[in-house]
Order: structure tokens, then C-alpha cells, then sequence
């Protein structure tokens, strides 16, 4: 039993009918990290999340909370999660104190205290009496956060937090995120679209196409698939690593297992490495310089699987 897992599914598969919405999701969720969950909408992003906060159910695989996967251990270990699935729902006659005060109630949550350290934690200890109707969006979706954090949770999962938000809720909201991890040690899971913003956040990326997982990632992987670099082919890589070292002066490349080498380097003079290489009597096959951000990683990553 590994306590640093907090989610695990196997082989986790949704239908509707003839459609299948999930095909196979393994995914692992550990501890204190944030994940980002990206994907087009229809690409099974919400389906994944209703699932795993019991709204949904799998047609078939497995799931693993907190290491139970029995039916009513399952049921109790979702009282440690907290999520905000496709919006908040609030009483907009009500103030956030009084809507804090309903969903504990509701939810049988028994420390009345904890509506204050909530409402401090999100940034909206002193709006008093103002109703929820006279709430910017950025302001109802932290009240929103303030709801999914009333019972203490270990897991916090959030369904599209930043959407319809100005740039400044947006930053807000990405602020409030950090905090929760870094602060609070609380574990995320974020669905967006909007990947930027997700690339400021996440220190692992789960990207979803059509129900599959197509990759799993971490933050530095990433970056180091996305990083800016000349990517050399040739005959001989023994010799261009020699070239490379001698005639360009510099050690920051790396020689990949299919034996491409990404030079990071010289990226403005990618004829002079084409040069030297061919100086050297090398047969180049491949040079160009590649590196994306993460949007163009992604749809790079989805345009390829699409085509085959």
C-alpha cells in the first residue's frame, strides 16, 4: 500500500450505448502534486471526473481512493475529496457566509468554524453581507473553491476553474491554486482548455484525445520535449558528437535513444552546424530546428494521432 497514492484507475472504460467515452484510462494520482488534465471538449476530460467523485459509474476497470477500491470504502474515501464539477452551485439570494453555512449542513460537515478559515483562504473574508447576484464570476467561482475546501479535503478536483474569467480572475484563480499546493500541501486536479495557464500551474500533465490517454507527463518532461533545439540526424553520431564539441565549442546537446541529437545551441546558425557536419564528411538526414510551447505540443501531439 503506497500512502503517496491518492487515485488509481485500471483499465477504467465508460460507454453510452455504442459510443465509448473512456477506453482504458490508467492514470495514478500521488500526493501534494498538480495534475493537469488536458484535453478538446468531448475528449472524456468531465467523464473521468464524474466517475471518480461517484456521479458516474465506469462500465468496467477499476478504481482506487486512498487505497480502497471496495463499493462503501469507496464511498467514504470521496468524503476527502472536494471538486467543482462544470460550475458551483449557489443560492444568489444568499451571502457567501450563508451558502457556506447550507453546504455544510447538506453535507453533514461537522465544524462550523472552518466557514471562516475558508472564507479567508479564498480571498473573501470581508465581503459581509454582499449577495452572491452582486458577485463577479472570478468571486462566485472562489466561493465555489470555498465550498469543495469546507470538509479539509486531500484531493481537490476542479473542472474548468478559470473559465469565462477576465485575465485578472484568471490570475487570481491561478494564485489561489498555488497557494492550496504549496501552503496547504492540498493535491489538485485541473481540467482545462486553456493551457497556458495550466503550464503556470501543473507539475504533471495527463493528455486525453477521444477517451484514450495518449501521454502521460511531468512538468520536466515537458519542457524538455517542448524546449527549443536543433535536431541533427546523420550517419555517423559518435563523429558529429566529436564535431559538435570541437569545431561549435559547446557540450549542451544530448544524444536521444533513436539517436537524434537535440543541440541547444547555435540556433541561429543552424548553416553553420549544417557546415561543419558536412565538412566532416557526415551524411546529414535530418536538420531543423523543433520545440514548441505547450499548445502547439498539443495539438501536435492530437493533429498526429488523428492522421493515423
Amino acid at each position: 500500500m503506497n500512502k503517496n497514492i491518492l487515485v488509481q484507475t485500471k483499465n477504467l472504460t465508460k460507454r453510452y450505448k455504442n459510443n465509448i467515452v473512456l477506453d482504458n484510462i490508467d492514470i495514478t494520482i500521488e500526493k501534494g502534486k498538480v495534475y493537469a488534465l488536458i484535453g478538446q471538449n468531448g475528449a472524456g476530460k468531465t467523464s473521468l471526473i464524474r466517475i471518480l467523485m461517484g456521479l458516474s459509474f465506469q462500465s468496467s476497470g477499476e478504481i482506487e481512493l486512498f487505497s480502497k477500491k471496495e463499493g462503501t470504502e469507496l464511498e467514504k474515501q470521496r468524503k476527502r475529496i472536494g471538486s467543482i464539477i462544470e460550475g458551483p452551485t449557489l443560492y444568489i439570494s444568499m451571502n457567501a457566509y450563508q451558502n457556506l453555512e447550507a453546504e455544510r449542513i447538506c453535507r453533514g460537515i461537522p465544524n462550523k468554524e472552518n466557514i471562516g478559515k475558508v472564507l479567508k483562504l479564498v480571498g473573501l473574508k470581508d465581503v459581509g453581507k454582499k449577495k452572491v447576484k452582486n458577485f463577479s464570476l472570478g468571486m462566485r467561482q472562489r466561493l465555489g473553491i470555498a465550498m469543495a475546501l469546507l470538509s479539509n479535503p486531500d484531493l481537490l478536483i476542479l473542472d474548468e476553474p478559470t473559465n469565462g474569467l477576465d485575465p485578472i480572475g484568471i490570475v487570481e484563480m491561478r494564485e489561489l491554486i498555488k497557494k492550496l499546493n504549496e501552503e496547504k500541501g492540498i493535491t489538485i486536479i485541473i481540467s482545462s482548455h486553456i493551457l497556458s495557464e495550466l503550464y503556470q500551474l501543473a507539475t504533471n500533465y495527463i493528455i486525453i484525445n477521444k477517451g484514450k490517454v495518449l501521454e502521460k507527463l511531468t512538468l520536466e518532461e515537458l519542457d524538455e520535449k517542448c524546449k527549443k533545439h536543433i535536431a541533427i540526424k546523420v550517419d555517423n553520431v559518435s563523429l558529429a558528437v566529436t564535431i559538435i564539441e570541437n569545431k561549435l565549442n559547446t557540450s549542451n546537446f544530448k544524444v536521444m535513444s533513436d539517436e537524434t541529437i537535440k543541440l541547444y545551441d547555435n540556433l541561429d546558425d543552424i548553416k553553420r552546424v549544417s557546415s561543419e557536419l558536412s565538412k566532416a564528411g557526415l551524411i546529414i538526414t535530418q536538420i531543423a530546428v523543433e520545440g514548441d510551447s505547450l499548445e502547439e505540443y498539443f495539438v501536435q501531439l492530437i493533429g498526429g494521432k488523428e492522421n493515423d
